[in-house]
């Protein structure tokens, strides 16, 4: 007979925005390292890389495969960036794992999977990172993809390695159902239940994406209730990936990061919807409507004591 679950406990508000002391500077702050990209793939860590940074994060370095390099560095004024070693097709070669080892060390937080490809060898750097860096992951899209197929296992081997270190999944329905075997159509029946499966199975904080996004953690569950369906367009996951591992890096922990990050991207989406109406958002206007909302949340805390 299978062991009786515990039930999750609801949470109801998320926290306060990180705080900051008057004599602050930028090392105060994280140091947020994203890794992703490929050939025709160059805006998803772009678009991770400026959330981090609108996010808060003191420094964020973007590594991409040297064959979109110069198109990133372009692309991103306030971040630092880097080119590594690319398979011929323009995705990161397995080779390019020792560079990515020597940053994450650098980094508090490493956001991975942004465009990354599911070529073999991407796959493999990415489980490699995955299974030997001891810091802080947030991991989305293609380094979800790399366990899909019943490697889920490996996953969470990797972070029995590392019992102390956090780790954020930031699935949306398809991704999830990869990950635990089953379709689309299942996860979406019953998220709840779907969300939590993979918590167990992942030893990870999962963040289900869609209309009311869940973070779970295993003991609390947190349904998002910001957001609308001029978010459903190509981009917005990596703004939320990189949100949240900006928060991770002032100092939240895991669970209470991924609830704020996920309202405050919401919240984003609906200050830009608006503005634009929910037609013709796009991506980079959540990472514009980030500061408004921010701003709304800090006012909302200081009226009301809570969001």
């Amino acid at each position: 007979m299978p062991a009786k679950q515990i039930a999750l406990r609801a949470v109801k508000s998320v926290p306060a925005l990180p705080a900051r002391a008057k004599d602050s500077n930028k090392g105060d702050f994280g140091k947020i390292l994203v890794v992703g990209g490929c050939r025709g793939m160059a805006g998803a860590p772009c678009l991770a890389g400026r959330a981090a940074g609108r996010g808060g994060a003191g420094l964020v370095r973007v590594v991409v495969p040297e064959s979109i390099w110069d198109v990133a560095a372009i692309k991103l004024d306030e971040c630092l960036t880097e080119g590594l070693a690319a398979t011929p097709a323009g995705c990161f070669a397995a080779t390019a794992f020792d560079r990515v080892f020597e940053l994450s060390q650098w980094a508090d937080v490493v956001v991975m999977g942004p465009g990354m490809s599911q070529a073999a060898d991407t796959s493999s750097l990415i489980r490699r990172a995955i299974l030997e860096c001891e810091r802080t992951l947030v991991l989305d899209a293609d380094a979800l993809n790399a366990f899909g197929g019943g490697n889920i296992r490996k996953l969470k081997a990797a972070q029995e390695k590392w019992p102390r270190r956090a780790m954020v999944l930031t699935p949306h329905p398809g991704e999830c159902g990869r990950l635990l075997g089953m379709q689309t159509s299942r996860v979406q029946a019953d998220r709840t239940s779907a969300v939590r499966q993979a918590v167990e199975a992942t030893n990870a904080v999962v963040v289900l994406k869609g209309a009311g996004t869940l973070v779970c953690d295993g003991r609390r569950l947190y349904k998002n209730t910001t957001g609308n369906p001029g978010m459903a367009t190509g981009g917005t996951g990596d703004v939320l990936s990189g949100l949240i591992g900006a928060l991770i890096g002032q100092g939240l922990e895991a669970f209470e990061a991924a609830c704020l990050g996920t309202y405050l991207h919401g919240l984003a989406g609906d200050i830009a919807a608006k503005r634009l109406g929910e037609w013709s958002m796009l991506a980079g206007d959540l990472l514009e409507a980030l500061p408004d909302a921010f701003l709304a949340h800090a006012n909302r805390r200081t009226d009301n004591g809570k969001a």
